[in-house]
């Protein structure tokens, strides 16, 4: 899948909300982080819930996971650093809030997710903000439903 384009980039908002990023694995990665460390993701397509409330809003938070090139701050930071994986699309929530987004998307048949905690460690009522799309297709045509 190709990643998403500059020209998409532009277009975010800078507003506070929620935001799900497409993320394209190409291949099987082992976790580095500690928490997490051992812990195999599979080749195929993740789903990241995140919000973004600071300066900038959506946009920032969004352009700031497409960059290959930055320190890792968050869980999702491991996929998408380095190569590892890439941004391919987002929806985007102005105003929206990442656990009713994940809710939302779990009940999708063939997602779910695969690591329990990863990218919700100050989150108390969502088991993970990471999914795993068994059924991409599924997926995606249910997010372009949402927007």
């Amino acid at each position: 899948m190709p990643k998403i384009t500059d020209q998409t980039l532009r277009l975010l908002p800078k507003a506070a909300g929620a935001y799900v990023l497409v993320i394209d694995l190409p291949g099987d990665i082992a976790l580095q982080n500690k928490r997490f460390a051992g812990t195999v993701l599979h080749k195929g397509i993740y789903l990241y819930c995140g919000s973004a409330k600071g300066p900038g809003g959506i946009a920032a938070r969004v352009k700031r996971h497409c960059r290959a090139d930055k320190k890792p701050h968050w869980h999702v930071d491991e996929l998408t650093s380095n190569g590892v994986g890439q941004v391919v699309s987002v929806l985007v929530v102005p105003g929206g809030n990442e656990c009713d987004l994940r809710t939302s998307l779990s009940t999708v048949p063939g997602v779910e997710a695969p690591v329990h905690g990863f990218g919700s460690s100050d989150c108390k009522c969502c088991p993970a903000h990471l999914l795993q799309a068994g059924n991409p297709d599924a997926a995606i045509v249910y997010l372009a439903s949402m927007s």
